[in-house]
């Protein structure tokens, strides 16, 4: 018998976390953040974490557990999410991964074999040195000649990721991407209800304004500046973050609050864009449009109940 697994997943500012509360009490669940800056303490308003008063005594998992100086990357947060499981089914619960990053979230439903993903620190700072030297497009182009499907679907300014996939490449002779692709084909070792929460593109999109502006009445600016009061800088994997990156680069000196704030609001739009391009590539996904339930919280619930009990996850 497959153990179950519930995820609840879908673009940023959606509604998943209000959602995932409901759904974990009625189906008796605990929640495992697939997120990868909530995991952050100290970094509570632009991860939009949920509150302490907002969990309404459902367990939350990787959630304010990591010191922003330490490095969160998708091996460390499998190992965590699955020990979060392991506990949770000792519960006799249900695990609901929760959270918008795809990735994550596929290498545990697939589960992911991340065993040849070992770093070469000799190969990874002779790459990070040539970035520094010649710039984030060279290193780019560089990938582009031994592994083109990998260039494309990484951004020429995520380093770590191109220096991950070149860094694969070095050791195994073969591209990362392919390596991927077959470990997508792995079926799922659980008994799987994966949900993708969505609503139409303009309401999103206003949702994400808004969001963007009650996290600068909230604050934003403030966290920002006790961060980097802390020694946080942009090379941190916990700067990186949307949000913080922007209030950074305005602290810096890059360029004014209202423009920091433009390119807030423009790059979560775009995020969640490809959130959304992610999730359409996923095999055996229920979609959960809002707009087909009247924006109704208590019809989604209930579809979700249906859809769980039809694949024997949850009784009655």
């Amino acid at each position: 018998m497959k153990k179950p697994l519930i995820v609840l997943t879908g673009p940023t500012a959606v509604g998943k976390t209000k959602l995932s509360i409901s759904l974990a009490k009625a189906v008796g669940g605990e929640i495992i953040s697939a997120d990868s800056m909530q995991v952050y303490k100290y970094m509570d308003i632009g991860s939009a974490k949920i509150r302490q008063e907002e969990m309404e005594g459902v367990p939350h998992y990787l959630v304010d557990v990591l010191e922003p100086e330490e490095e969160f990357h998708i091996v460390r947060f499998q190992q965590m999410a699955k020990d979060a499981m392991k506990k949770i089914y000792a519960h006799g619960h249900i695990p609901i991964l929760v959270g918008g990053t795809g990735f994550y979230i596929q290498a545990i439903t697939r589960d992911i074999d991340f065993t040849e993903a070992v770093q070469e620190d000799g190969y990874r700072k002779g790459l990070e040195a040539l970035a520094a030297e010649k710039g984030n497009e060279f290193l780019h182009q560089m990938l582009k000649q031994v592994d083109a499907k990998s260039a494309e679907e990484i951004h020429a300014n995520n380093v770590k990721r191109v220096i991950r996939a070149l860094e694969f490449y070095h050791q195994n002779g073969t591209p990362i991407s392919s390596h991927n692709e077959e470990q997508k084909e792995r079926t799922s070792p659980y008994n799987l209800a994966y949900f993708v929460l969505n609503a139409p593109r303009e309401l999103l999109y206003e949702r994400i304004d808004r969001r963007v502006d009650e996290m600068m009445e909230s604050g934003l600016v403030k966290e920002v500046e006790d961060l980097k009061a802390r020694g946080c800088k942009r090379g941190m994997v916990s700067m990186q973050g949307l949000g913080y990156k922007e209030i950074l680069d305005f602290l810096d000196g890059e360029y004014p609050l209202d423009e920091a704030v433009r390119i807030l609001k423009r790059d979560t739009r775009h995020f969640a864009k490809r959130q959304l391009t992610w999730f359409r590539r996923e095999p055996s996904v229920t979609w959960v449009n809002k707009n087909e339930f009247e924006y109704d919280d208590e019809k989604i619930l209930e579809y979700m109940q249906e859809c769980c009990r039809k694949k024997g996850i949850i009784n009655g």
